[in-house]
């Protein structure tokens, strides 16, 4: 084993990390400040990735690269309308409840609209090719999704950290009581970051459909790591869910290459050993 073959398999984790980042950051967020468990949220990547292979079909790449994100916080927008909004005050079963049953819902949806024919996505031309990094080829689509995550990563930071509307949900997420008595609409805040939320998981649709099978149960698939991702790094956090990105993408990648036999077993393991040590998180909002 050579350094290409650990440049490879560190590009490898990298690109599942970012993906995996894109679907936690909304979830964690919504959860830290929402208090709000939201299962269906894999159901709305499936969605967005079923939209982004139809557009593109017909149009291209990016028009369904852009429009998977808009069409599904719109239906985010429809969803916290119609049940979010009046299951808030419900208490964390009632929302397991109603959020369980959304999934298969909108799977059913899925199935509905597009069928259970499992979909494709061509890659546009610029990013089919592959990029020479030292001894090793690597698909330029991959490395497109790494620069996104870590785009979208440092949008984030610039904007929970440098802005009045980072410092409101920040404020929210600490303390959402307080919040509101300093005169923040809370409310507002919530249904502006529950559209967010969504329209990240949408992304990450669009982007994960050219290198995964666009099937209705692909939201059941990642729904599991997703939230492996959001216990390791904790609730509210924008640096707990890049933390527990990465080690979920680096564990299950070297895992899954150096100790095939145990790699099913090592990232639960992990999770083991941090709920024990860390109940809360690796770095868990302070409210």
């Amino acid at each position: 084993m050579d350094i290409g073959f650990w440049v490879f398999q560190t590009l490898n984790a990298l690109q599942l990390s970012m993906l995996l980042f894109l679907l936690s950051v909304g979830l964690t967020v919504i959860f830290g400040l929402m208090h709000f468990v939201n299962l269906a949220h894999g159901a709305l990547y499936a969605f967005g990735a079923y939209v982004a292979a139809t557009v593109a079909g017909g149009l291209g790449y990016w028009p369904g690269f852009l429009l998977a994100p808009v069409l599904v916080a719109a239906i985010g927008l429809l969803l916290y309308a119609g049940l979010i909004r009046r299951m808030r005050k419900s208490g964390p079963m009632a929302q397991v409840l109603v959020t369980f049953g959304l999934i298969f819902a909108l799977l059913d949806l899925t199935r509905i609209i597009w069928g259970d024919l499992a979909f494709g996505m061509e890659l546009p031309a610029v990013l089919s090719g592959r990029v020479t990094i030292g001894s090793v080829e690597y698909p330029t689509y991959r490395l497109f999704i790494i620069a996104l995550g870590a785009g979208v990563f440092g949008a984030l930071a610039l904007i929970l950290g440098r802005t009045q509307i980072g410092a409101m949900i920040r404020a929210g997420v600490d303390n959402d009581a307080m919040a509101s008595c300093l005169g923040i609409n809370v409310e507002r805040l919530f249904f502006v970051v529950f559209c967010i939320g969504c329209a990240l998981a949408g992304l990450a649709g669009a982007i994960a459909a050219p290198i995964l099978s666009v099937t209705p149960d692909m939201g059941l698939q990642i729904l599991i790591p997703t939230l492996i991702v959001v216990v390791i790094g904790g609730l509210g956090s924008l640096k707990g869910a890049i933390t527990g990105s990465l080690i979920y993408g680096f564990v299950q990648t070297f895992g899954a290459v150096l100790v095939p036999n145990l790699a099913s077993v090592l990232i639960y393991a992990l999770l083991a050993v941090v709920l024990v040590m860390r109940p809360a998180g690796l770095f868990p909002a302070k409210g």
